[in-house]
């Protein structure tokens, strides 16, 4: 009698928290419509909320180029980006059990720059554009095969790990750099705007390409959730439990790399969105990592969506980078975990 009456309880706690998951999830859904129908609306001319729905339903052709041509690619671009940068981020500190791990911080984007940089610079025009994402994806899992390596002795702790990352980062940076000033004056330019983290000029093209990375990895960090939420209870419990811990650690990582590197490869280096987006979402949901997928993913593309509002909107007439904008918020919240985490 006694155990099934501690089933009940531990039965009604998980209910009542998977209730208060999926209520947190829909209020981000319903921000996130209104964070898009701010972003159609918004620009050098306003256009207002009720005619953009017209717009969208077909009753109306009067914004037909600003909206559905200009404005929508764009902000759906920017929500797939930010979703996809939030559960690589979310996956990373779920590997590594640290809450400092990002794409950008530990140089996993910085190799996709400099696979997509390469890319630019020796083959722009000689191969469709279409195999970018590779590029950017190959770059970014060489950097993480070379942090693993030289994060390696005796096992891998955390803030090794980190601290290693940091410096790959920094390299990756710089080799970019080079290859930058060293390319003509056109391939330069762009390359800068993108590295920078830019949504500007994004087409239909741009989100059918980044779109099915981000519809099929995501639904299968969801169905892998239960593996994360075993291994973090330790290596030793997980194998005991018969999870295949290297298997899956390998799955877990070669998700969030392809996720960071398609993102990146379409979008530049919009940093710290990574680092941001899965705090936000445990702070909100809690501990499941079920749920702390759509979350983190709502949430990033909320984050690179509304940065991308500020930075076409701010400064008119100037379209400035994304990027600029997470980078000024998520710069002092890595510093403030960084003082968090001084004892680790």
């Amino acid at each position: 009698m006694g155990k099934f009456t501690i089933r009940n309880k531990t039965d009604s706690v998980s209910f009542q928290a998977d209730k208060q998951s999926a209520a947190v999830i829909s209020v981000l859904a319903v921000v996130t419509l209104l964070v898009f129908l701010l972003s159609l609306s918004a620009g050098s001319a306003w256009i207002s909320p009720l005619k953009v729905i017209k717009q969208l339903t077909g009753s109306t052709a009067e914004h037909d180029f600003v909206i559905n041509t200009l404005r929508l690619p764009r902000t759906l671009l920017a929500f797939l980006v930010g979703a996809a940068l939030g559960v690589s981020g979310l996956i990373l500190q779920g590997i590594v059990r640290n809450p400092l791990a990002s794409p950008d911080i530990i140089g996993i984007t910085g190799g996709a720059s400099v696979g997509a940089i390469i890319f630019l610079v020796s083959f722009a025009g000689q191969i469709s554009i279409s195999w970018l994402p590779l590029a950017a994806i190959t770059g970014a899992g060489a950097v993480s095969v070379m942090i693993y390596i030289l994060s390696w002795k005796n096992g891998v702790t955390p803030i090794r790990l980190i601290l290693i990352g940091i410096g790959i980062a920094a390299a990756m940076n710089a080799l970019t750099t080079m290859m930058i000033v060293l390319s003509d004056i056109a391939t330069a330019g762009r390359a800068y705007l993108w590295m920078t983290g830019s949504i500007y000029g994004a087409n239909w093209s741009d989100v059918y390409g980044l779109l099915p990375w981000v519809v099929v990895l995501i639904p299968v960090t969801i169905f892998l959730a239960r593996t994360v939420n075993v291994k973090e209870l330790g290596d030793d419990v997980a194998r005991g439990l018969g999870v295949k811990v290297q298997l899956f650690r390998f799955l877990l990582l070669f998700i969030s790399v392809a996720l960071a590197g398609s993102a990146v490869a379409f979008a530049g280096g919009i940093g710290f969105v990574g680092l941001i987006a899965p705090h936000i979402a445990r702070k909100l949901i809690g501990a499941s990592f079920a749920a702390l997928v759509p979350a983190a993913a709502l949430t990033g593309g909320l984050i690179v969506t509304l940065a991308d509002v500020v930075a076409r909107t701010a400064f008119l007439p100037s379209d400035l980078p994304a990027g600029i904008f997470t980078a000024g918020i998520g710069a002092p919240f890595f510093i403030y975990l960084l003082y968090k985490n001084r004892n680790l």
